[in-house]
């Protein structure tokens, strides 16, 4: 239906009596052949103008609408999933879905630049940045990987080779075929393998000296500064079934209610902690920390037992309820941890026990500024120390849990995280010096394949998280990369800021000891 018909004001022509007075007369009939004209070619007027406002998709046939132009906020036709069965009893993908993505209509000036941790895209391809990628390399990443992903003229297809943990492989994949359901025809052919494990395998030393081999490109959740496996975003931003979380555009908006329910100042001025400890001895150390009847670190630690918690329908696991506490641990379990993306976007400040490992995103965060820093070997009173330095220096707190909330609402939305994707898999195609083929055996995905005989929670969050149709957007324009002085300057920074901490702490626990002798 056409819209914005204009409703057409009464008006006095030029010598003629006034329209009023001129009713009861009836007008004159040159006056009514005037006036039909005149609204003739205005409703032509107005069927042309929003005639141009559509847009035809010639490859498919269908029509994207844009209703006010002046607006840029185009609207499109939707393709929900589509569980019908085939003939042949089984689950078919749909032939309607556009296959290519049409940006002509775009201001080129309206594109966002990415946010900064994308320029860590060319940091992690940096080994294959001068010889390229070949075959042989992505032959080698096969040793621990659990699938391989091939994308030929727009589709997915995967050979996989062992069961993940849980579903991260399925969820993964999911993320992937809503990338190309987000912009169809642009993520260019390529041949990868994915690694769903938490520790990163592919070790620097390994690749070093005249004998060695070149480095196979391997993907990842996490890495390292000893290892050169490549950082994609990690399954739970679809959701992570297996303990009801939601998929993170979802879990965004209910963290900012969250957030806004109980203000910084009237949350309680302790640090917090919820989780696993049994998984690292770094987590088993921090319980250590917790309130006793004859010690307070001003730290309010509980264990997470998520089978008892599933038995109950996971009625005290929400994630958007925990922002009660000024202060919210990080910590690494047997890796990296997916909560650091929960914690941060609480409000609270961040206190981030020194990490070993970074998930695409962190390696942008600085101290002071997006977290506060822990040390690894002294948890209690560094925890401690930061607790009491909050509460009496509350707006600069404040600020800091601000910043984090900030970055993680408005530079790793969802939008960005496909744009990541995008990105990556764009630059990684640049460097294959092989042409992708479909290996015998693999096979073609897409979203109906994958959802539809999926069991209840995992149909659930796959639906909740559809990309429902390509987007009205290109993606982000990628930022330059670091130069390497600029790079090592940010990381100096980040060190000095940390050793500024420490020696506040280390002053403070020494005025202590000295009023205590």
């Amino acid at each position: 239906m056409l819209r914005g018909s204009r409703f057409v004001r009464p008006f006095k022509l030029p010598g003629t009596p006034n329209w009023q007075s001129s009713l009861t007369k009836g007008p004159p009939a040159n006056t009514i052949l005037f006036l039909g004209f005149l609204i003739l070619a205005a409703s032509l007027s107005s069927f042309w103008i929003h005639l141009s406002t559509f847009q035809i998709n010639h490859s498919t046939n269908q029509t994207i609408v844009i209703t006010d132009k002046n607006q840029n906020s185009p609207k499109i036709i939707e393709f929900p999933l589509n569980c019908t069965i085939g003939i042949n009893q089984t689950q078919t993908c749909p032939t309607n879905y556009p296959t290519d993505f049409s940006s002509d209509h775009l201001d080129p000036s309206s594109i966002p630049i990415c946010p900064d941790y994308f320029r860590f895209i060319y940091e992690d391809l940096k080994p294959w940045k001068t010889a390229g990628i070949t075959r042989d390399m992505v032959e080698r990443a096969k040793n621990t990987a659990h699938f391989r992903l091939v994308i030929v003229k727009g589709k997915a297809y995967i050979d996989k080779y062992k069961k993940s943990i849980q579903t991260r492989d399925v969820f993964t994949i999911w993320g992937i075929l809503q990338l190309l359901r987000r912009y169809p025809g642009k993520v260019p052919d390529l041949e990868l393998m994915f690694d769903c494990d938490d520790l990163p395998v592919i070790r620097s030393q390994d690749y070093r000296g005249p004998n060695s081999t070149r480095v196979p490109p391997l993907f990842r959740y996490c890495g390292d500064r000893w290892t050169k496996d490549i950082v994609f975003p990690d399954w739970s931003f679809w959701g992570w079934a297996e303990i009801n979380i939601k998929p993170w555009g979802s879990l965004l908006k209910d963290v900012k209610k969250g957030n806004q329910r109980r203000k910084w100042m009237e949350r309680e001025p302790y640090a917090y902690w919820k989780g696993n400890p049994f998984v690292a001895e770094t987590r088993r150390d921090l319980l250590k920390c917790n309130v006793s009847d004859t010690q307070d670190w001003d730290v309010r630690l509980f264990i997470q037992d998520w089978i008892l918690e599933s038995q109950q329908g996971f009625k005290q696991s929400n994630v958007a309820n925990q922002c009660t506490y000024r202060y919210k641990i990080y910590i690494e379990g047997y890796a990296w941890s997916v909560s650091e993306k929960y914690i941060l976007a609480c409000d609270s400040v961040t206190l981030l026990v020194k990490p070993h490992y970074y998930d695409f995103f962190t390696r942008s965060l600085q101290p002071v500024h997006h977290y506060w820093p822990i040390r690894d070997d002294n948890k209690c009173k560094s925890i401690k120390f930061a607790v009491n330095w909050g509460n009496n220096h509350k707006q600069k707190a404040h600020a800091i849990g601000k910043a984090a909330s900030d970055f993680i609402q408005e530079e790793l939305k969802m939008d960005f995280v496909y744009d990541y994707m995008f990105h990556l898999l764009n630059e990684y195609a640049k460097l294959l010096r092989f042409e992708p083929r479909v290996p015998e055996g693999a096979t073609h995905l897409c979203s109906e394949s994958l959802a539809c005989p999926a069991d209840e929670s995992e149909k659930k969050f796959m639906t909740e998280s559809l990309v429902k149709c390509p987007s009205v957007t290109n993606p982000c324009t990628m930022p330059p990369p670091y130069e390497p002085q600029a790079l090592g300057n940010f990381y100096r920074n980040n060190i000095n800021l940390i050793k500024q901490v420490e020696k506040w702490e280390d002053k403070y626990w020494d005025s202590i000891h000295n009023k205590q002798q």
